[in-house]
C-alpha cells in the first residue's frame, strides 16, 4: 500500500524589493512571486505598490506593501521590520531604487547629484545596514545590489550617475569580502525600458536618451537575471551580471 506524502513544497524565500512600483522593482516582483517566493514591496508611491501586491495576491502569490523612502534610514528599517514581522525572516533583499537625472556637470545641477547620492548610495547603503543583522543571526541571507553599465563605463552626461553607480559595485565587492555566510550579486543593466528617463531635467539629455530607447530590453530581462542569481544553491554566489541588449554599443 502506498502511503501519502505528508511532505508539503516549502514555502519561497522572503524577498524585499525597494523601488519596487515601477520598471526592474516592478517586473523583478511579479516574477519572483511567479516563482513562488513572498515579496515585500517598498516604494514612495504606495497606491502603485498597493494595487501590484492586490494583483500578485489575487494570482495566488504572497505580497505585502509598504510606503519606503530609501534615503531615510528610520523608513528602510520600518519596510524591513513590517516584512520580517509578517513573514518571520529576511532571506534576500534588492536594493532597486535609484535615480538617473543625467546632466553635463557644467550644468551645475548641484541638487540632482545629491539626489542620486542620496538615493543611489545613500539608499544601499541603507539597505544593507537595516538587513545586515537579520541576515547575520539567521546564518544565511542574499543582498542583491542593482548597478548599471554606467558603474563599469562613464558617458557625457553621466558623470555623476556612473559615480554613484561604480560605488555600489564598489560597496557590494566589500560586503562580499567581509562574508562568508552571505551571498552577494551585482546586476548591471544596460538600455532597459523604465521610467528612469521621464527624471531628466535636461531636456536636450532626455530626447538624446529617449532616442536610444528604441533597442532598450524590457524591465522582465533583468528580473529573470534576479531569479536566476536567487535560485542558485547556497554555496554558490553569482556575484555579477551584466545584462544589456544586444545592439548596444
Amino acid at each position: 500500500m502506498t502511503v501519502p506524502s505528508t511532505t508539503t513544497a516549502s514555502p519561497g524565500k522572503v524577498v524585499l524589493i525597494t523601488g519596487a512600483s515601477s520598471g526592474i522593482g516592478e517586473a523583478t516582483a511579479r516574477r519572483l512571486a511567479e516563482a513562488g517566493h513572498r515579496v515585500a514591496l517598498g516604494a514612495r508611491r504606495t497606491d502603485r505598490v498597493a494595487a501590484l501586491a492586490k494583483e500578485i495576491r489575487a494570482d495566488g502569490g504572497s505580497a505585502l506593501h509598504h510606503e519606503l523612502d530609501v534615503t531615510s534610514l528610520d523608513s528602510v528599517r520600518t519596510f524591513v521590520g513590517a516584512a520580517h514581522d509578517r513573514y518571520g525572516r529576511v532571506d534576500v533583499l534588492v536594493n532597486n531604487a535609484g535615480v538617473m537625472p543625467l546632466s553635463p556637470l557644467d550644468a551645475l545641477k548641484v541638487d540632482e547629484w545629491n539626489r542620486m547620492i542620496d538615493v543611489n548610495i545613500r539608499g544601499v547603503l541603507h539597505g544593507i545596514a537595516a538587513v545586515l543583522p537579520l541576515m547575520r543571526a539567521q546564518g544565511a541571507g542574499h543582498v542583491v545590489n542593482i548597478a548599471s553599465v554606467s558603474g563599469h563605463r562613464v558617458d557625457p552626461t553621466a558623470a555623476v550617475y556612473s559615480a554613484t553607480k561604480f560605488a555600489v559595485r564598489a560597496l557590494s565587492e566589500g560586503l562580499r569580502q567581509e562574508s562568508r555566510d552571505l551571498r552577494v550579486t551585482v546586476i548591471s543593466p544596460g538600455l532597459t525600458r523604465s521610467e528612469l528617463t521621464e527624471g531628466i531635467s535636461d531636456t536636450g539629455v532626455r530626447e538624446a536618451v529617449q532616442d536610444q530607447m528604441g533597442i532598450a530590453i524590457p524591465a522582465s530581462a533583468i528580473g529573470e537575471a534576479i531569479h536566476y542569481a536567487i535560485s542558485q544553491p547556497l554555496d554558490v554566489d553569482v556575484n555579477e551580471l551584466v545584462i544589456r541588449p544586444t545592439a548596444q554599443g
